[in-house]
């Protein structure tokens, strides 16, 4: 039997509870890069990635401490 294999919103929730810290925009590409995700350009690999990290915080997995920042953290 064969696994699926992890969407990038869950390998990204992987490596955030792994690695904890800050998450901005920037990190969080860097992240996904490393996780295998190949974005056909960087404003498509900062798009995906900022509807990540507001996925992950409607879903309560991270926070915005700082509402006019685009940081989170674990929640």
């Amino acid at each position: 039997m064969t696994e699926k294999p992890l969407t990038h919103k869950q390998a990204f929730a992987a490596v955030i509870q792994a690695l904890g810290g800050s998450w901005d925009t920037e990190r969080a590409v860097l992240a996904l890069r490393v996780a295998g995700y190949r974005p056909a350009d960087e404003e498509a690999a900062g798009k995906g990635t900022r509807r990540n990290l507001r996925e992950l915080a409607d879903d309560g997995l991270i926070v915005r401490p700082e509402p006019g920042q685009a940081v989170y953290r674990l929640a």
